[in-house]
C-alpha cells in the first residue's frame, strides 16, 4: 500500500479563492463572494499565503522526514499555543502569521510533534474559518467509511491501546458471569452501546466456549448499538459467521440503531446481564444525554457495566485548558505511535490521517459541534466519571489480578517496532497499574494515562 493512496488532493486555489492582490482578482471565474467576518478585513492576502503554505506542506511531506531537535521541538510547541491564545482571542492576523509559520515548520511525514502539531493547526484553521467559508469544509473533510475502517483496525492490530479496553472489559464480564453460574441458567446477555464493528466480542465468544463442555452449552446474547443497518449486519454476520466454530456455546445477536430506547429486550430468566459502555459515553455531547444513558442502564440492573474511557481533562472551562488537555493526550497518542510502526509507514498515515487526526480536529471545534448537535468526544478525568456513576446509582467494584496480568502479558506479547528503547525499558513505554483501590485500571504511555477501564454494580 503506498503512501500517495493517502494523501489530500492539492488545492486549487485558483478555483477557490478569491482576495484583492494589486488591484487584480484571482478567480474571475467566481462571480459570488463568500463574505469574510469584520475581523477578518484585510486579511484575505493572509489566509491566501496560509492556503498555499499548508498545500506545499502537505506536496513535501516526503522531502521533510526527520526527527526534529529537541530545542525545536519545545519551539514548535511554543509556538502553537501561542496560536491557540490569539486564536481564542480572535487576534487574527497573528494567528494567521503563526499557523503559517507553523505549516512551514511540520510533516506529516516527520517526528511525532511535526506530526501532531500538523493537525492541531489544521484544527485552529478550522476554528478561524466560519462554516460558510468553503476552506472550512476542505480542513475539516471526514474520512470515508473505509478509510476509517481501515485506520481503525490498523490501531487495533499495531498498538495495545483498544486491545486493552476489550480484554480488560472481557475479563470482568466473564468473572461477573462466573459469580451467577449457578443460577444463571449458563446464559449471559451483554448490551454493547457501540458495537462499532464486533471487534471485543471474538475473544469473549472464545473464552466462554472454553468454559463450556458438551453437554452443558453456554447460551451468548449480545444486543448491540450501531450508527447504520449497513454496519450492524456487517457487525452481526461477522460475530455469528466466528461463534459457528465454537459448537458448546449458542449465540444470538441483536442490532439496534444508536439512539433507539431499551424496550422490548429479549431476556432469559435469570441471565446474566451486562452492559458495556467502552468508548461510548464520551461521545455523547451533553450531559443530559449522559445521565439519560446511565439511568436507563440502571433500569435493567444489571450485573456488571463496565466503563472505559480515555482520560483527559475536558470540562466546561476555557478553549485554552480543553487545548492544553488535548495536546497533552494526543501528543502521547503520537509519539507512541513511533514504538508501533516505522516513519515512512502507510498505516502510520491512516492511523493519524483518518482516526487521531479527525479527533483532534473535532475536539479543538468541540464546542461549533455541541451548538450543532454534532457529536462531539469528551476526554474527562477518571474522577469524573467516578462522580457520576456513584450520582446515578452505581458503586464501583474491584477488577481483579487477572485483569492486571492479563494487561501486562498484552503489553509483553504486542509487537514494538522501535527499536531505540532505553537499555531495561520494558514494553517500549506502554505501562499498566492499578487506580482507586485497584477499582480502575489504566493504560499509559510513559508518564501520560491514556485510558482507563472500570466496573460498577447497582446500589
Amino acid at each position: 500500500m503506498e503512501d500517495d493512496a493517502y494523501e489530500e488532493e492539492p488545492l486549487n486555489l485558483s478555483l477557490a479563492i478569491m482576495a484583492d492582490h494589486g488591484g487584480e482578482k484571482i478567480n474571475r471565474k467566481r462571480k459570488r463572494r463568500v463574505p469574510l467576518p469584520s475581523s477578518y478585513e484585510g486579511c484575505e492576502g493572509k489566509i491566501f499565503k496560509l492556503l498555499q503554505v499548508r498545500e506545499e506542506m502537505l506536496k513535501l511531506d516526503h522531502k521533510r522526514k526527520g526527527v526534529v531537535e529537541d530545542g525545536k521541538a519545545l519551539h514548535l510547541i511554543h509556538l502553537l499555543l501561542i496560536t491557540a491564545t490569539s486564536v481564542d482571542e480572535n487576534n487574527v492576523n497573528s494567528a494567521l502569521d503563526n499557523l503559517t509559520q507553523l505549516y512551514q515548520s511540520v510533516s506529516l511525514m516527520g517526528d511525532s510533534v511535526q506530526r501532531v502539531v500538523a493537525y492541531f493547526a489544521d484544527g485552529l484553521v478550522a476554528r478561524l474559518l466560519t462554516r460558510k467559508s468553503p476552506f472550512y469544509d476542505m480542513i475539516m473533510k471526514e474520512p470515508t467509511a473505509e478509510e476509517e475502517f481501515l485506520a481503525f483496525t490498523c490501531l487495533y492490530r499495531v498498538s495495545p491501546y483498544y486491545q486493552f479496553a476489550h480484554f480488560t472489559a472481557n475479563q470482568a464480564i466473564i468473572e461477573a458471569y462466573e459469580k451467577e453460574e449457578e443460577i444463571n441458567n449458563r446464559a449471559l446477555h451483554v448490551i454493547d452501546f457501540d458495537v462499532a464493528y464486533g471487534f471485543q466480542w471474538p475473544s469473549l465468544i472464545q473464552s466462554l466456549s472454553e468454559k463450556a463442555s458438551g453437554g452443558n452449552r453456554i447460551s451468548l446474547r449480545l444486543t448491540g448499538f450501531g450508527t447504520s443497518f449497513a454496519e450492524l449486519q456487517e457487525t452481526e454476520n461477522r460475530l455469528v459467521s466466528f461463534a459457528k466454530g465454537f459448537r458448546n456455546l449458542v449465540f444470538e445477536f441483536q442490532g439496534l440503531l444508536r439512539g433507539s430506547k431499551l424496550t422490548n429486550l429479549r431476556k432469559k430468566k435469570n441471565e446474566t446481564v451486562a452492559v458495556n459502555l467502552v468508548f461510548h459515553l464520551n461521545t455523547l455531547n451533553n450531559s443530559m444525554k449522559i445521565s439519560d444513558t446511565l439511568k436507563s442502564v440502571r433500569s435493567h440492573r444489571p450485573s456488571i457495566v463496565v466503563l472505559v474511557e480515555q482520560e483527559g481533562g475536558r470540562s466546561p472551562r476555557s478553549f485554552l485548558s480543553r487545548f492544553m488537555e488535548s495536546l497533552h493526550y494526543f501528543a502521547a497518542m503520537f509519539d507512541s505511535l513511533d514504538d508501533c510502526l516505522p516513519l515512512e509507514s502507510a498505516e502510520r498515515l491512516s492511523i493519524e490521517k483518518n482516526h487521531l487526526g479527525k479527533e483532534i480536529k473535532s475536539m479543538i471545534n468541540c464546542d461549533k459541534d455541541e451548538e450543532n448537535n454534532k457529536s462531539s468526544s469528551r476526554y474527562e478525568k477518571m474522577e469524573t466519571w467516578k462522580s457520576r456513576m456513584e450520582s446515578h446509582g452505581f458503586e464501583g467494584t474491584k477488577l481483579s489480578s487477572k485483569c492486571l496480568i492479563q494487561a501486562k502479558l498484552l503489553l509483553k506479547i504486542t509487537t514494538h517496532y522501535c527499536p531505540l528503547q532505553c537499555e531495561g525499558e520494558v514494553n517500549g513505554g506502554f505501562r499498566v497499574f492499578e487506580r482507586d483501590e485497584a477499582k480502575a485500571l489504566s493504560l499509559g504511555w510513559q508518564d501520560r494515562c491514556l485510558l482507563t477501564a472500570s466496573a460498577w454494580q447497582c446500589v
